[in-house]
């Protein structure tokens, strides 16, 4: 197989089609004598924030000059952006060796656990030193959870998700979350709802919390924030408050991980984080910023970056019909002046705009294009030299990003 009918095949894979479970990456993993096992990991779950958390971690751990693999889904530029070691995505050579491999096992995966191997031989062959390793779904049946050599554990912000599979409950889906949980330390955001937090403190049994009160801002806007931590200065260039949270997580997963890593590394490496479609500015004139916000607890975060600019803002908007769209949309949408709806390409799951826009109505005037493309140019229309959100869905952002890059060149 080349690449293009490597990338086929494994988009081939379904992955709700089979019943959760490990015993199918366990099989593979057995096969190729458990490369997951090689190298040391941060594992990392939760709704929201554990994407931002996983590019700090792998930011601070290359500027500390460690060999860092990150494992990340979905992806915004590239699907080889799900592989990669030191900022650098998997070759396609090396993505068709490593997937022939996996495919010969003849084992029946789902996509996601097709990936996840392929990943973890990538990571054994290339002779890494430390995995940062995002879950995909949940965390107790997620194919990563195959790890067990994960010196920290994190728990980002757990929100309402994937609740047709996850449980309908906070309680439920913290439980299915904390189901990567080792003996080694968990670090779980500041910021989680009580129901989360008392299933975590039951789960962990080395739980360490950032201090919220120890997060003292200093400045920030749409290039940058500064803050206090422990009476520490940091920097990180991803924009929005809700950053500072998933810094400080990350800052206190690195010092828990038993590696000794400086003050100076850590600052430098939050610093130089870059993550596309998590308050990505594409364009400062006129301002444009993409997001990947898709559910009630991200769009709630979204919402308080958008109330700044005082129902000036315009929003492109795409989602999937398996998310909360009312939830996400009434939170949002209530501080825009207008939006624009579409469907994103490819992805049956999606909405169409005129079912978007019907709901999205409620909330605020919206119009719908046929497509990304004429998104982005009825909302430089009607925006009247304002801000524009571009938000609902990564598969949206991972859509328009290249139309926006190359428009705003």
């Amino acid at each position: 197989m080349n690449y293009t009918e490597t990338l086929d095949y494994i988009h081939s894979l379904s992955n709700f089609s089979m019943p959760a479970g490990l015993e199918r990456i366990k099989k593979v993993t057995e096969i190729f004598g458990n490369p997951q096992n090689g190298f040391k990991s941060i594992h990392i779950a939760g709704t929201n924030g554990k994407g931002s958390v996983s590019a700090m971690l792998h930011g601070i751990f290359k500027t500390a000059g460690y060999k860092t693999g990150l494992f990340i889904s979905p992806f915004v530029i590239n699907f080889r952006e799900r592989i990669q070691i030191n900022g650098e995505f998997i070759t396609e050579n090396d993505l068709v060796k490593f997937a022939d491999t996996v495919r010969k096992t003849n084992i029946p995966l789902t996509e996601f656990e097709f990936i996840t191997a392929v990943a973890f031989l990538y990571f054994k062959a290339k002779n890494i030193d430390i995995l940062i390793c995002e879950t995909g779904l949940g965390g107790r049946f997620d194919a990563t959870n195959v790890l067990d050599n994960s010196v920290v554990n994190v728990i980002t912000k757990i929100g309402l998700d994937h609740t047709a599979v996850l449980g309908e409950t906070l309680v439920q889906i913290a439980f299915e979350k904390c189901g990567i949980l080792r003996d080694c330390p968990t670090v779980s955001s500041p910021f989680q709802e009580k129901a989360a937090l008392d299933v975590i403190k039951r789960q962990a049994k080395k739980l360490y919390i950032p201090q919220a009160d120890s997060i003292l801002p200093i400045k920030s806007d749409i290039t940058s924030s500064e803050f206090l931590y422990k009476g520490l200065k940091y920097e990180i260039s991803l924009c929005g408050d809700y950053q500072t949270e998933n810094a400080v997580t990350a800052i206190e997963a690195a010092n828990l991980s038993g590696y000794d890593i400086p003050y100076n590394i850590i600052y430098e490496g939050l610093k130089n984080c870059r993550f596309p479609a998590r308050m990505e500015v594409i364009s400062k004139n006129p301002l444009v910023i993409l997001d990947g916000a898709h559910n009630p607890d991200g769009a709630e975060a979204l919402a308080k970056e958008i109330k700044k600019y005082r129902g000036g803002v315009t929003a492109v908007i795409g989602m999937m019909r398996d998310k909360n769209c009312r939830a996400a949309l009434e939170s949002t949408l209530c501080y825009c002046r207008a939006a624009v709806a579409v469907k994103v390409p490819y992805m049956s799951r999606s909405l169409s705009a005129e079912e978007l826009s019907e709901i999205a109505n409620e909330f605020c005037r919206c119009e719908t294009a046929e497509n990304p493309a004429a998104a982005i140019e009825k909302a430089l229309d009607i925006c009247e030299n304002g801000p524009i959100f571009i938000f609902g869905s990564l598969y949206l952002a991972s859509a328009i990003r290249p139309i926006l890059k190359e428009k705003f060149k």
